[in-house]
């Protein structure tokens, strides 16, 4: 049985295939995002879902693609973790671009691949081999265009009273904007990106709007100037999105793209279902 898990950091997906590629089963845990979760989290969270726990002696594979896996030493701190816990099966961790890469790119083209969801990156990806020129940070100084940015954005313009009128009523029909139930959020308990990502659904809604759309369009403009300008490239290759912020804003990614002459490829809200496809083509 081999287990192939796209993780974000608010959420994960996981697919379980046997060597012919037909689903045996399908669930969901939170995010296991190991740059702000620890090794007893991250199990908590596994034995919290029944098809995981029953199953995890059976798995021969693990594919993991995530969220803060980027670097070695997080590769090294989940893989141990899962080595653990999934006792017979051979672990393979790499970070979440990757996933998005397989599923945007099934015949392997040059494209540049970004990732806008709870956080956001950017990679190119030559036919074979990733190349990444901005390493991430994290949600504290980077995640341009992300939902966490985002809702960081709206709170800071709600308590700045910049908000419109029209919409702080809507805004606070929606959320708990107590102060120290915003501080315990962010500072307190764990996925505080997570958290603020939350706060990015109110602007889909409200996209339309002259103020949200302004918030949206500076915050594509971050990330076309500081990760997508970084390539060379960027306007004779596609550009392809993975995550809920690029696939619920496609039709404003395409009036920035139109702006700047680039070609916006394809847009999918998750990469899960690519992955199948990718991983029995290289079983």
């Amino acid at each position: 049985m081999r287990l192939l898990v796209d993780s974000g950091s608010t959420k994960a997906d996981w697919i379980a295939i046997d060597e012919d590629g037909k689903i045996l089963f399908t669930t969901r845990t939170l995010g296991l995002n190991p740059e702000i979760l620890d090794e007893d989290e991250i199990i908590e969270r596994l034995n919290d879902k029944f098809d995981i726990l029953q199953n995890k002696d059976k798995a021969t594979h693990l594919f993991f693609y995530g969220a803060g896996c980027g670097t070695d030493r997080m590769k090294i701190m989940l893989s141990q973790a899962f080595q653990k816990y999934f006792s017979n099966a051979i672990v393979d961790v790499q970070e979440d671009t990757y996933a998005a890469v397989f599923a945007t790119t099934p015949k392997g083209e040059q494209a540049i691949v970004s990732i806008l969801g709870t956080g956001s990156n950017c990679s190119f990806f030559d036919g074979k081999v990733l190349h990444q020129k901005v390493q991430s940070l994290g949600y504290i100084v980077m995640d341009d265009c992300s939902g966490n940015v985002f809702g960081k954005e709206l709170i800071r313009k709600y308590y700045f009273n910049k908000m419109p009128k029209e919409l702080t009523v809507e805004f606070e029909k929606e959320y708990d904007l107590d102060p120290d139930f915003i501080k315990n959020k962010l500072y307190k308990e764990p996925n505080p990106n997570a958290y603020l990502a939350t706060f990015a659904k109110f602007l889909i809604q409200n996209k339309d709007h002259e103020f949200c759309k302004k918030i949206i369009y500076k915050g594509m403009k971050s990330f076309i100037k500081n990760y997508i300008k970084q390539y060379d490239n960027h306007k004779e290759v596609p550009v392809h999105f993975v995550g809920s912020i690029a696939f619920y804003l496609k039709d404003e990614l395409q009036v920035m793209f139109d702006k700047y002459e680039m070609t916006l490829g394809n847009v999918l809200r998750r990469p899960i279902d690519g992955l199948i496809a990718y991983h029995i083509a290289n079983k």
